[in-house]
């Protein structure tokens, strides 16, 4: 009998459209608030900048230890539960922030805040690698990260213009607004068994009842020269920290770009750096479904390092910068390896991991993110205080020539190791 075309090849699923949707309206509501917070703490609170700092940084630490909870106990069985507990946990604290009397109450409220959104921003790509084909994998986290990063280059401008237009009560209302609308659509989306762990499910059954067993991805790694990370070797866990450590060099660089560009504007007189956000953005979007193919189809070794070189050369045109074309170019380039690298390192740390894990995969990845910010902004910030703006640049293109260096060491030890395993199993 001839064998039906395999029917889980097909990414642009009900599920996989709803989920990326959702993705969004979270990073809208979040995106929105933080760059109006500072303003709105300054003028309402007549706040320090320490304290201002501290709005920021107690939101980032509280999602960084909710994920890890997160990432423990989630399962598809109890995913739904654990994001309408974030999702409620995110809408009543965002509407506590315009019942916060006092900076004390609003600090608890951005507490509060990080510990919804670490447990959804973990849940939403968890049951999207899981309805992903595992072939696939590369290809469709890079279409589910132009969520966020879509996100990241409207978001800001919208939530600025409410505060400017309407002020923060309103601004707040929208933003819980966005977080009910995914509500409804989670009565759509049903949590599901991950796509290749149902495939072989079925192939066991078809093993025992006498028809010929197809060797799954596990069986077929080995014959990979170059695994993209599949393996059963990193099925404990262990094989995401090389990954989320590339990540986190990565996002050291942007916590300097976020935090520091509109002052560096300021010191070689460049007006509207905010133009270099954008550019970024554009480039993200454009370079994420390619990376993600040719990821799929090569491997990590096909995409990092191309995309570490584009990093680099974008951020020394940075460090260099005088006009705004060159800043616009190097936006260009930076956001072009950006876009390479991270959502292929997400695939990556997904494919390392076996399918109950990967809300701790996503979690390690997304908490990568987020330290790397924060440690980017206070390492960074103090070499510009040393020296200048474009120094730091030059320092922060050097993490990535440690990216570099770090990946291609790794991947030479790997071949050796494999090597040598092999000699041992032919008697050599």
């Amino acid at each position: 009998m001839e064998e039906k075309p395999e029917t889980n090849e097909k990414l642009w699923t009900g599920k996989f459209v709803l989920l990326t949707l959702c993705n969004l309206l979270l990073f809208l509501n979040l995106q929105m608030l933080t760059p109006s917070f500072p303003a709105y703490v300054k003028e309402q609170f007549g706040a320090s900048d320490f304290t201002v700092s501290l709005v920021i940084s107690l939101f980032a630490f509280a999602a960084v230890v909710a994920r890890i909870f997160t990432g423990k106990v989630l399962q598809p069985k109890n995913s739904k539960t654990i994001l309408l507990l974030g999702l409620s946990i995110v809408i009543l604290a965002t509407a506590g922030y315009v019942w916060a009397g006092t900076i004390a109450f609003l600090l608890v409220m951005r507490i509060v805040f990080g510990v919804g959104f670490g447990m959804t921003s973990t849940t939403f790509p968890t049951l999207a690698s899981n309805v992903i084909p595992p072939k696939r994998m590369g290809e469709g986290m890079g279409y589910f990260g132009l969520s966020s990063s879509l996100a990241m280059s409207i978001a800001p401008v919208i939530g600025l213009w409410i505060l400017g237009q309407f002020g923060f009560v309103a601004l707040s209302a929208s933003a819980v607004v966005l977080v009910i609308a995914i509500i409804p659509m989670l009565r759509i989306i049903q949590p599901a068994a991950p796509v290749h762990a149902m495939r072989e499910n079925k192939e066991g059954q078809a093993n025992q009842t006498g028809t010929p067993q197809i060797p799954s991805s596990k069986q077929q790694i080995s014959k990979q020269p170059f695994p993209t990370g599949s393996g059963t070797s990193g099925a404990s866990g262990r094989g995401i920290w090389l990954p989320a450590f590339l990540n986190l060099l990565l996002s050291i660089t942007y916590g300097g770009l976020i935090s520091f560009l509109a002052l560096f504007g300021k010191e070689v007189h460049i007006d509207n750096v905010g133009w270099f956000f954008l550019c970024n953005a554009f480039a993200m979007v454009l370079i994420r479904p390619v990376s993600g193919k040719i990821f799929d189809k090569k491997g990590h070794w096909a995409v990092l390092p191309p995309g570490a070189l584009l990093t680099v050369i974008g951020l020394v045109l940075v460090s260099q910068a005088s006009s705004v074309p060159t800043l616009l170019t190097a936006a260009l380039f930076y956001g072009l390896g950006y876009g390479i690298i991270q959502p292929s390192i997400q695939a990556w740390m997904i494919k390392q991991v076996s399918p109950a894990k990967r809300g701790m995969a996503n979690g390690l990845f997304l908490n990568s993110i987020d330290l790397g910010i924060a440690l980017g902004a206070m390492l960074l910030g103090a070499v510009a205080s040393a020296s200048s703006y474009g120094v730091m640049y030059r320092l922060s293109a050097g993490c990535m020539v440690l990216f570099l260096v770090v990946y291609l060491l790794s991947q030479l030890l790997e071949r050796r190791a494999k090597a040598a395993a092999s000699r041992e199993e032919i008697g050599v």
